[in-house]
């Protein structure tokens, strides 16, 4: 065979090792080292390296290098390397010409980056386009340790060589965006088959009283906002059910509701269950793990017990809360998310704050659409709706039938204080299910937790109560400029009377400097 048929049959060949590297790998490190031992047979070289414009936006001006091969052997990372290119480099670049350049040309624009080259001997380089169907995506550049040593035909090869690569790193990218999105459903599934296999207690908000209409109300002005709320009362009064009642109202019902209960996961295994981890983060991470902040991207995210959050966390929870973005235990790369935020508590962050126990700044981050939700027993007309769902529910789960609810059960149930309100209803209810016989409800003999004292039908506030209804007026206030009434007032903002809420600042000592 004559030397013109082997310098003829030496390319084709080449195009062809290249196509068969193109469709074997899909690991783009991996890729630029194979094709660069590849090419090098063909089109001698000291250097390869890809360069993407950030974010595929098409800036010519603006490189940054991603993958870096020497010597045909050696993988070298510029650490996402910014490459400045001199303006009429760019335009040529833009029009999708090779350009041919030496080591002088680098020195005189990009210093830091010539010393980059200079220990590896380079003098001559050549950089093409990165081009598929529909856009620009950066730039393939060689390298070499002799004066002008590429020549036209080599160039020409490049091009060739450069449009298969761009299509590559498009499908390599699309491969990962997929797999990516695929690891996200699953583990958003998997997550939500859990929620679904716990017990979230009612299917709906049961009752009807005006407190309680007065807080639905509230969900409905702020649930079509991104807005943060936080819910305020005590234990047992359905502050996830009203977060729930807010996400379903809102543009990111058809998204991730995730919840993270922050008083019942170890302060230890707290940023790993939020953030998430990569693998090798700790001892037995085994794998790579989404925290609940990412899957709950696009939907809404339910900080319960926020007032139980370490204080080590609230820093960095701050700063996903702000900045909406943050990084895997054991990971540099930072993440962000767009998530709508609901914290609940039943602590009083006001005296927390006071007493260094809760930050400043995320108080105040979290405070800025409270709702307080009242206790069971300033709600004592919706006791009798409660009873008689709770009885369908629990009679169904445990199989008893029961037909009837005598009038005097229901009046010593509505006239207890219920201290664990909601929750302990049910408690007892479903004791009471459980020791019915002949279809009529019968409270348990031993019910201790029912049978408190009525002091009064609106008792004065005390103790954890009182502060936690003092933070919630003290912030509405607050937001409100002082203002009391009107639709802008606070006591619209808390879904009270103007009157009420002056009775319940008089009880509480709040004074007017607050207003």
């Amino acid at each position: 065979m004559s030397a013109d048929d082997l310098r003829v049959r030496e390319p084709l060949s080449l195009l062809l090792e290249v196509t068969n590297l193109l469709v074997t790998q899909r690991d783009l490190p991996s890729l630029l080292h194979a094709l660069s031992e590849c090419v090098a047979r063909v089109i001698p070289h000291d250097y390869a390296s890809v360069a993407t414009y950030p974010d595929y936006a098409g800036n010519p001006r603006l490189l940054r290098s991603d993958l870096v091969v020497c010597d045909g052997r050696r993988r070298e990372e510029l650490e996402k390397r910014e490459l400045g290119i001199r303006v009429e480099s760019a335009a040529q670049l833009a029009t999708g010409a090779p350009l041919v350049f030496t080591i002088d040309l680098v020195r005189a624009h990009n210093p830091s980056l010539a010393a980059t080259f200079d220990p590896l001997g380079l003098q001559s380089f050549c950089s093409l386009q990165l081009r598929t169907a529909r856009r620009a995506i950066g730039t393939l550049n060689v390298g070499s340790r002799q004066l002008n040593a590429f020549t036209p035909a080599d160039v020409e090869l490049l091009k060739q060589i450069s449009g298969q690569i761009a299509i590559a790193i498009e499908n390599a990218s699309s491969y990962a965006e997929l797999e990516a999105l695929k690891e996200r459903l699953a583990n958003a599934n998997h997550y939500l088959e859990e929620e679904v296999r716990s017990q979230h207690g009612f299917l709906d908000i049961v009752g009807d009283s005006h407190v309680l209409r007065d807080v639905l109300a509230q969900v409905e002005t702020v649930a079509g906002t991104n807005a943060t709320v936080l819910l305020l009362g005590e234990t047992g009064t359905g502050k996830e059910l009203i977060a729930r009642a807010v996400h379903d109202r809102s543009v990111r019902r058809d998204r991730p509701f995730v919840k993270v209960n922050c008083a019942a996961i170890p302060s230890p295994l707290l940023e790993g269950e939020m953030f998430g981890h990569e693998r090798g983060a700790f001892t037995g991470a085994v794998s790579s793990r989404p925290g609940r902040l990412e899957i709950a991207d696009k939907g809404t995210f339910f900080l319960d017990e926020v007032g139980d959050l370490p204080l080590e966390m609230q820093v960095k929870m701050l700063r996903a809360l702000q900045e909406h973005e943050f990084e895997r235990l054991g990971s540099s790369r930072t993440l962000r998310v767009d998530v709508r935020v609901i914290a609940a508590t039943n602590r009083p962050l006001g005296s927390m704050v006071e007493s260094g126990q809760f930050r400043a700044d995320l108080f105040y981050r979290l405070n800025v659409f409270p709702i307080w939700i009242p206790p069971l027993r300033e709600r004592r007309e919706d006791i009798p709706g409660l009873v008689q769902y709770l009885v369908a529910k629990h009679a169904t789960r445990l199989k008893r039938t029961i037909l009837s609810i005598p009038a005097a059960v229901m009046d010593e149930l509505a006239a207890s204080e219920w201290p664990g309100n909601v929750r302990e209803l049910e408690n007892v209810i479903e004791r009471a299910v459980i020791l019915s016989s002949e279809g009529t409800l019968r409270l348990p003999e031993s019910r201790h937790s029912i049978k408190r004292p009525r002091t009064s039908v609106n008792p004065a506030p005390s103790g954890r109560l009182a502060d936690i209804e003092r933070d919630a007026i003290v912030g509405a206030l607050h937001a409100c400029r002082g203002v009391i009434s009107g639709d802008q007032g606070a006591a619209a903002r808390l879904g009270l009377k103007r009157t009420t809420l002056q009775s319940r600042m008089r009880k509480l000592g709040i004074q007017r400097r607050y207003q």
